[in-house]
């Protein structure tokens, strides 16, 4: 049994862990809402330029980021979490979504490439896929993410996708719904293609006409909506990680304050006890003499 010593000590090591966590939602909880208006403001953007490559994609000049190499055999799966962890299962859920889209495509004989985009992501995956992780891109140092740092991103796939380094490229990130809910997302970007989009947004007699045409109208947006895409999961990922962290805190600060009662009640007990036990021998020493 601990002493009393030891049970004060560590009410106030687990009285100093709760100012921490409290600490840390409250920043989450502030750090949240703009996060919040960011991912949702994205939201059209990125739906509609999908809708509009979806409608123009239908011409026959498509280029190959559009239609693909015709193949899947080699497969690129760009897998984007956060760069710190104390956020509840945030990141272990959309690293479990690649490392199963990856067991399976292995299972089927295909070849699978990962550029991990956050430290927790790559930490998880290298124990299983460490040789199949071919980039990491580190994003520590950004205060705030911006369209540049998701442009960089997907200059690379799409540089990869020059060279012949893969067939499909898919993108997995955490879509922001609420605090406590963020739903594991997998997105093909490579072949780009959103005919559930232009279902909705076109018309059966609906007629356009593109200038310039419609292959350098195309030329031009594919990478771009790469980039959009990616610049989406980046800040919908960021919602996500604030939204879990403050709800994981918020966990943490409860168990705390039960834990503090708990060690202080113990305390109480054997301080009644060790009083209790003082006053009998000095009972018992005074009606020895």
């Amino acid at each position: 049994m601990p002493s009393l010593k030891d049970l004060k000590n560590r009410i106030a090591s687990v009285k100093a862990t709760q100012k921490i966590t409290k600490a840390m939602k409250m920043v989450a909880a502030a750090k949240l809402r703009r996060a919040q208006e960011a991912a949702e403001a994205a939201r059209p953007y990125s739906q509609r330029m999908s809708a509009v490559l979806a409608n123009i994609g239908q011409d026959d000049s498509a280029p190959r980021l559009m239609t693909g190499t015709g193949k899947d055999d080699v497969h690129l799966l760009v897998v984007c979490t956060a760069e710190r962890g104390l956020c509840g299962g945030f990141n272990s859920q959309i690293a479990r979504l690649a490392r199963d889209h990856t067991r399976k495509l292995l299972a089927s004989g295909k070849t699978v490439k990962i550029i991990c985009v956050g430290k927790k992501g790559f930490d998880i995956l290298r124990r299983e896929f460490a040789s199949l992780i071919v980039d990491r891109v580190d994003l520590r140092e950004v205060k705030r993410i911006g369209f540049t740092n998701a442009d960089e991103i997907g200059r690379k796939v799409i540089g990869l996708f020059e060279q012949g380094e893969f067939d499909v490229c898919t993108l997995f990130y955490s879509e922001f719904k609420s605090v406590i809910a963020q739903i594991p997302t997998a997105l093909q970007l490579v072949p780009a293609s959103a005919p559930a989009a232009a279902a909705e947004t076109t018309g059966a007699t609906a007629i356009y006409d593109y200038e310039p045409d419609a292959s350098a109208i195309l030329g031009d947006l594919i990478p771009r909506n790469i980039s959009v895409q990616i610049f989406r999961a980046l800040l919908e990922n960021v919602a996500g990680e604030m939204g879990a962290k403050m709800s994981a805190m918020d966990n943490a600060t409860r168990n705390a304050g039960e834990m503090i009662n708990k060690l202080t009640l113990n305390y109480n007990r054997q301080r009644q006890a060790q009083i209790t036990k003082e006053l009998i021998e000095i009972i018992s020493g005074a009606e020895a003499l």
